[in-house]
């Protein structure tokens, strides 16, 4: 081999040991994730739904009027922007939801959350001011929805889909505040 691609391989190497030295010390790449990522689905007949979203735990602290300001839009999570999916028409709360994909944004408050349909997909959840991605023009739909305390502390926030009495809701959980969004399929009409 001539001493040319001997003095590449070299470089070569020593580039990417120090790519690896970088990625491993200092974006930390292989170190768990704070918040982790989670996706969940329901699926009844025809109609498949999902949300993927990151999971903050709260460690302590005060989550809803600390971590998570009252009366603000907050992203739902942490990290990337929340996503709701839906291949059917739904009404939620009585309200129509064509089906697609959406960003999920919440308003948490004292007595009632409101929950913000979004058509805009984002990349992340917060700017670089740590301030909502979230741009009003593209809401599809927004509406309250009460919130219910809990007994017991709920540690890592929490998205699922309840249809335990056939009444089909999304709720959210964290910390001791529980609030459902109620989901029904818009039955399609035949000619």
């Amino acid at each position: 081999m001539n001493t040319f691609l001997k003095r590449l391989l070299i470089f070569l190497s020593l580039i990417t040991l120090c790519l690896l030295l970088y990625c491993v010390f200092v974006e930390n790449i292989f170190a768990p994730r704070l918040s982790p990522k989670d996706t969940i689905a329901f699926k009844l007949n025809d109609l498949k739904l999902e949300v993927f979203y990151n999971r903050p735990y709260k460690k302590g602290r005060d989550i809803f009027g600390g971590l998570v300001p009252l009366n603000e839009v907050w992203r739902t999570g942490a990290n990337e922007a929340t996503t709701f999916e839906t291949n059917k028409p739904l009404e939620v709360d009585g309200y129509p939801l064509p089906a697609g994909k959406y960003t999920l944004w919440t308003v948490p408050k004292d007595t009632v959350w409101t929950v913000i349909f979004n058509s805009k997909q984002y990349s992340w959840g917060v700017d670089k001011e740590m301030k909502p991605m979230w741009d009003p023009n593209y809401d599809v739909l927004d509406l309250e929805v009460p919130v219910h305390k809990l007994n017991k502390t709920v540690e890592q926030f929490t998205i699922a889909f309840d249809n335990t009495t056939d009444d089909l809701s999304l709720t959210m959980a964290w910390d001791n505040v529980k609030v459902a969004v109620p989901l029904e399929e818009i039955p399609e009409t035949k000619e």
